[in-house]
C-alpha cells in the first residue's frame, strides 16, 4: 500500500457525459441513458454490443443491441430466453454469444457474421452447445482468438472446452475439454507471439497456461491464487503480453513460464482492462467491503466504486474517478465508455501528449522530478524537442546544484537539438575540462562536431596530457571518423604532438600535411622522401615540385635516384596506383631542373640518366646537359679530364639534338669559348662566312684558305672576302694572295679590274703578285675574242646561206628528188608527201607516223624545241626581278644583259604559230620562217 500510495496522480483523462443529439429547436441536449437491464456488453467495429435490455414495460429477452457513434439503437432477436454472455472481434466483423432458448442450464453458443443478413438480422453462421456433454453447468467466461481459429469457453465447475478449428463453422472444428477442476472459471485469454499460441485460465484459487501449439497442450501451473470475475485481462505488446490478475491485496502480471512483476494496489477488485498501455481497474470505494469469491453479492450494487487507470511504466496514476455502480469500461471509438447502473454512459477522452505533459511538467519540475517526466514523456512518445528541452532543464538543474557529472550526462542526451555553444560556455572552466572533454567526445561521436569543436577537444587532450585518450579518438577505423581530420592535424602540430598528427595524415591520406610535418618540424627527410615514392603518380610529380629543393639539400642522391624513376618508369612502392596500372607512367623531366639549383653534380647525373634512358627527351634537358658539360670543360684544369669534357661536349652537339635550337647552342659555345663547337654549329649550319671570319679573328691564314677551298663552291663570296682580307693585312701574305687569285682565275670570280683595286690597299702586295694573274687573264681573254670572232663569221655565213635558200624557195619551184622513203626507207611510191624540207613519205607512212598533217614528222621534233625555246623567251620577257636579282648578283653584269638581250627581253617579238584560213601566202612565209627557224636552230 505504500507503493501505491507514493505514485503521483495526474488528471490525463477528460470525463464527459455522453448526451443525446441536439434537437432542431436549440435546446440543450439530455444526457443518454440506456433502458436498465443490461447483462453483458462488449465493444468493437464501432458499436458498443450490450445483451439482455428491458425496454418499456414489456421486458425485452434474448435480444443484442448495438450503440453505433449516433447514438440510434438496434437490435435483433439472438435468443428466445436470455443473453449470457458477448463476444466482439475486434479485427473481424464477428459476434460470439451465449444464451439460452429454452428454460433449463443448456446454454447455446451462436457465431453471428454481422456484415451478412438473413431477413435484415445478422447471419448466424453456427450454433453448437457450450456444455460438450450431458453435464449441467453455467457458463462463467468466454474468450475467442482474433484468427477465428481457437475458442474458449470456461464453467461455474471449474472446466474449460477449447472449441479448434474454424469457429464460424461446424465442419472445420474440433471441440474438447482441454481443461477440469473443483473451482469456477473466472477468466480466459488467448495470447499469441510469433506462431506459439498459449490459453491462459483462471479460477477463484489459481493460475494455468495451456501451450496449444504444441501437440497435447502441455499445462503449467502459475500461481496458487486466483481472482474474481471480469478481474483478469491481457496486456498490449507494451507490456509483452503478460496476463494481468487483480486480487484484493494486489495486481499480479504473468508471462506463460513464470510469474512477473506485482503492484500492491489494495482492495476488492470488480472489473480490469488494459487500454493503450494503461491498466484500468474498478473497485469499491468502501476499504471494509468483504471480499467476492466469485461474481459479488447483489448488496453490493449500491456501493461506491472507483475508477483508476494506472501507468505501470512511469508508475503513476494516470485518472482517478468515483463512480455509482459500474456496469463495464469499454473501449471504442479512440476513447474509454464507463457504463453505470442507472443507464448513463460515461465517457473519458485521453488528452494529447503536449496538453499531458505540460499539466504534469509544472509538477515535476518544480518537485524536481525530471527521471519521471522523461520516462513520461517517452512513453508517450515525444518528439526528440521535446525531451531534448526536458534534458536541458534537468542538465540546468543539475549544473547549479554543483552536480557537474550528472549535469554533463543530461547536456549529452541533448546532442543534436540543444546549440553545443550552450553547453560548452558553461565548462570552459579548467576545473570543468575533464565534463567538457566527455560532452565533445559525444559530439564527435555522433557526427555532429565541426572544425571548432575538434580544435576543442584536441585541445583538452593535449591540456590534460591524456594521450591514451587522444590516441583513442585520433585512432579510430576509416568508418567511424566523426572529426574534421584536417583541422586536427593542424592543432596536433600547433600542440608539438607531431607523431599523432603524422599518423592521422598518413592514415587519411593527407599528403601536403604528411610531408610538411616530416620536412619542416621533424626534420625528417629520408623518411618523407620514402613516403613520396609510394604516393600515386600525379600526387608524387606535384609533392617533388613542391618539396624538391629541401630535399635535395639534405638528401641529395636519394632524391635524384627517385626523380630518376619518377621520369622515366614510375611504379609507387606501396601499389597505390591499384592492379589495373600495368604500364608505369613518366614525368617531364624540363620541369624539375630547378629542383637541382646548386647541385650541378646530380642534376648532370639526372640530365645524362634522362638523355640514355629517352632519347626524346625535352629539348630543355639536352640545352642545360650542354651549358653543364661546358661550365665543366671551361673550368677544369687537369688536361686529361679536359680533353673527356671536350669530348662529351662535342659529342652531345653531334647527336643531332640542336637543330631546333641552332643558336641557343651557338650562344653557349661562344659563351664558354668553345672553339670545335663553334666551329661544328657553323658548319651544320651553312655559316661559313662565320667560319672563316673565326679564323680571321684568329689570324689562321691557312685555315682561312681551308674554308675557302671547302665552302667556296657553296659560297664563292668567300674568296672574294678572303683576297680582301689578306690584301689589308700589312704582313707579307703573298703565299695566300696567290692562291686566292689562282682560284678567282681558275672559276672566274671577280674581273680583273676588281682584284687591281682591291690589292690596291695593300703596300705589301706589288705588281710581281698579280703579274701572272693579269697575263693569264689577258691571254685567255684574247683567246676568247678570237673564238668568238670566228663564231660571228660563223653566223653570218649561215644566215647568209639561209636567206639565199629563202629567196630561192621564193622565187623557184622546189624539185623533190628524194627516192625512198625517210620513215620506212623504201622505195617512195605514189601517193606520196614532200615537205619544204627535203623529206618526203609514202602517204600510209605519213598518215601512220604524223601528228600534224602540216608539219614534217622527220623536223617536227626539232621544230617543237625551237617554239619551245620562243615561248619561254615570251614567258620570261616580263620577269624583271629575277633580272635584277641575276644583275646584283653576278660579278658579270654585261654577261646578264647580253643574256637578257639574246632572250628578246628588250625587244618585241611575233610568233606566227597557225596559219590563216584562204590565204596561201601567208601559209608559204609562215612555212618558211618555219624553215628558217629549224635551220637556225640545226646550224647553232
Amino acid at each position: 500500500m505504500a507503493a501505491y500510495l507514493q505514485w503521483r496522480r495526474f488528471v490525463f483523462f477528460d470525463k464527459e457525459t455522453v448526451r443525446e443529439p441536439s434537437g432542431s429547436d436549440g435546446a440543450a441536449a439530455k444526457p443518454f441513458a440506456l433502458p436498465p437491464g443490461i447483462a453483458v456488453c462488449d465493444s468493437g467495429r464501432g458499436s458498443l454490443v450490450f445483451g439482455d435490455i428491458l425496454r418499456g414495460a414489456r421486458p425485452s429477452r434474448g435480444c443484442i443491441w448495438f450503440l453505433p457513434r449516433s447514438l440510434q439503437l438496434s437490435s435483433f432477436q439472438a435468443y428466445k430466453l436470455r443473453v449470457t454472455h458477448v463476444y466482439q472481434l475486434k479485427q473481424h466483423s464477428i459476434l460470439v454469444s451465449i444464451g439460452e432458448d429454452e428454460e433449463g442450464i443448456n446454454p447455446l453458443v451462436k457465431v453471428w457474421n454481422l456484415e451478412k443478413r438473413d431477413g435484415g438480422n445478422p447471419l448466424c453462421t453456427r450454433i453448437f452447445p457450450a456444455i460438450p456433454g450431458n453435464k449441467p453447468t453455467v457458463v462463467s467466461c468466454l474468450t475467442v482468438h482474433e484468427n477465428l481459429n481457437f475458442m474458449a469457453i470456461g464453467f461455474a465447475d471449474g472446466s474449460v472446452v477449447l472449441n479448434k478449428g474454424d469457429i464460424t463453422r461446424d465442419r472445420h472444428s474440433k471441440t474438447q475439454i482441454l481443461h477440469e477442476g473443483s473451482y469456477p472459471v473466472t477468466g480466459l485469454a488467448f495470447r499469441q507471439s510469433d506462431k506459439t499460441t498459449h490459453l491462459f485460465v483462471v479460477t477463484t484459487e489459481n493460475i494455468q497456461s495451456y501451450m496449444l501449439s504444441v501437440k497435447d497442450y502441455p499445462r503449467l501451473e502459475l500461481d496458487t491464487h486466483g481472482c474474481g470475475l471480469r478481474c483478469s485481462s491481457l496486456s498490449d505488446p507494451s507490456q509483452d503480453l503478460q496476463f494481468i490478475v487483480a486480487g484484493n491485496e494486489c495486481v499480479y502480471l504473468y508471462q506463460p513460464d513464470e510469474r512477473g512483476p506485482c503492484f500492491a494496489f489494495e482492495g476488492q477488485k470488480l472489473i480490469v482492462h488494459w487500454y493503450r498501455g494503461y491498466l484500468i481497474v474498478v473497485s469499491k470505494d468502501r476499504k471494509t467491503s468483504p471480499k467476492s469469491d466469485f461474481a459479488g453479492s447483489e448488496s453490493q450494487n449500491l456501493d461506491k466504486q472507483v475508477l483508476n487507470i494506472y501507468d505501470l511504466c512511469n508508475k503513476f496514476i494516470a485518472y482517478s474517478s468515483v463512480f455509482d455502480d459500474i456496469v463495464d469500461v469499454l473501449a471504442e471509438w479512440g476513447s474509454l465508455y464507463v457504463l453505470t447502473r442507472d443507464g448513463k454512459i460515461h465517457v473519458l477522452q485521453e488528452k494529447d501528449t503536449q496538453t499531458k505533459l505540460e499539466a504534469c511538467k509544472f509538477m515535476l519540475f518544480r518537485k524536481n522530478l525530471f527521471e519521471m517526466a522523461i520516462n513520461l514523456a517517452k512513453s508517450h512518445h515525444l518528439d526528440s524537442d521535446g525531451l531534448s528541452e526536458i534534458f536541458r532543464q534537468y542538465g540546468d538543474h543539475l549544473y547549479n546544484k554543483g552536480n557537474h557529472d550528472g549535469a554533463i550526462q543530461q547536456y549529452i542526451r541533448t546532442i543534436g537539438k540543444l546549440e553545443p555553444s550552450y553547453v560548452i560556455r558553461k565548462f570552459l572552466d579548467a576545473q570543468r575540462i575533464h565534463n567538457l572533454t566527455a560532452y565533445l567526445q559525444m559530439l564527435h561521436l555522433q557526427s555532429l562536431a565541426n572544425a571548432d569543436h575538434t580544435t576543442l577537444l584536441l585541445n583538452c587532450y593535449t591540456k590534460l596530457k591524456d594521450s591514451s585518450k587522444l590516441e583513442e579518438f585520433i585512432k579510430t577505423s576509416e568508418s567511424e571518423v566523426h572529426f574534421d581530420v584536417e583541422t586536427a592535424i593542424k592543432v596536433l602540430r600547433q600542440a608539438g604532438y607531431y607523431s599523432h598528427a603524422v599518423y592521422l595524415a598518413e592514415k587519411h591520406e593527407h599528403h601536403e600535411w604528411y610531408l610538411k610535418i616530416q620536412l619542416e618540424d621533424i626534420k625528417n627527410y629520408q623518411e618523407a622522401l620514402h613516403y613520396i615514392g609510394k604516393l600515386p603518380f600525379e600526387q608524387a610529380e606535384s609533392n617533388m615540385k613542391r618539396y624538391g629543393k629541401i630535399l635535395m639539400h639534405h638528401v641529395p642522391n636519394e632524391t635524384t635516384e627517385l626523380l630518376k624513376i619518377l621520369c622515366t618508369d614510375y611504379r609507387p612502392s606501396g601499389g597505390n596506383e591499384g592492379p589495373g596500372t600495368l604500364e608505369g607512367k613518366k614525368a617531364n623531366s624540363e620541369e624539375f631542373i630547378p629542383v637541382f639549383a646548386n647541385n650541378s653534380r646530380e642534376l648532370k647525373a639526372f640530365l645524362e640518366h634522362m638523355t640514355e634512358e629517352q632519347a626524346d627527351s625535352p629539348q630543355g634537358v639536352y640545352d642545360t646537359l650542354l651549358e653543364l658539360r661546358l661550365q665543366n670543360w671551361a673550368h677544369e684544369q687537369d688536361e686529361q679530364i679536359k680533353e673527356k669534357l671536350h669530348n662529351e661536349a662535342l659529342s652531345l652537339l653531334k647527336s643531332g639534338r640542336f637543330k631546333t635550337v641552332f643558336d641557343k647552342a651557338l650562344i653557349l659555345c661562344q659563351m664558354h669559348n668553345f672553339k670545335d663547337g663553334v666551329l661544328y654549329l657553323c658548319e651544320q649550319g651553312k655559316l661559313f662566312q662565320q667560319i672563316m671570319h673565326y679564323h680571321m679573328q684568329n689570324e689562321q691564314y691557312k685555315k682561312v684558305i681551308e674554308v675557302c677551298e671547302l665552302y667556296g663552291d657553296q659560297e664563292a663570296c668567300l674568296w672574294e672576302q678572303a683576297l680582301g682580307y689578306f690584301a689589308r693585312k700589312e704582313e707579307n701574305c703573298k703565299e695566300y694572295i696567290a692562291a686566292v687569285l689562282k682560284h678567282i682565275e681558275n672559276k672566274n670570280l671577280m674581273p680583273p679590274l676588281l682584284v687591281v683595286q682591291t690589292l690596291a690597299h695593300n703596300s705589301t702586295a706589288t705588281l710581281s703578285v698579280i703579274k701572272d694573274y693579269l697575263v693569264n687573264k689577258l691571254q685567255k681573254q684574247s683567246r676568247q675574242i678570237e673564238q668568238d670572232e670566228q663564231r660571228i663569221q660563223k653566223y653570218r655565213e649561215e644566215t647568209t646561206r639561209i636567206r639565199l635558200e629563202i629567196e630561192e624557195l621564193k622565187a623557184s619551184p622546189k624539185i623533190f628528188q628524194k627516192t625512198k622513203c625517210s620513215i620506212c626507207t623504201s622505195a617512195l611510191e605514189l601517193p606520196s608527201v614532200h615537205f619544204l624540207c627535203g623529206h618526203s613519205f609514202h602517204q600510209h607512212c605519213f598518215e601512220s607516223y604524223s601528228e600534224s598533217d602540216s608539219e614534217c614528222p622527220t623536223c617536227m621534233p626539232e621544230n617543237r624545241k625551237v617554239m619551245d625555246m620562243i615561248r619561254a623567251q615570251e614567258q620570261k620577257r616580263d620577269l624583271h626581278d629575277q633580272f635584277q636579282h641575276q644583275l646584283k648578283c653576278s660579278n658579270d653584269g654585261f654577261s646578264v644583259v647580253a643574256d637578257y638581250f639574246g632572250r628578246g627581253v628588250f625587244n618585241k617579238l611575233t610568233l606566227i604559230t597557225d596559219l590563216p584560213s584562204g590565204k596561201a601566202a601567208t601559209a608559204i612565209d609562215a612555212g618558211l620562217q618555219r624553215e628558217l627557224l629549224i635551220h637556225t636552230k640545226r646550224s647553232t
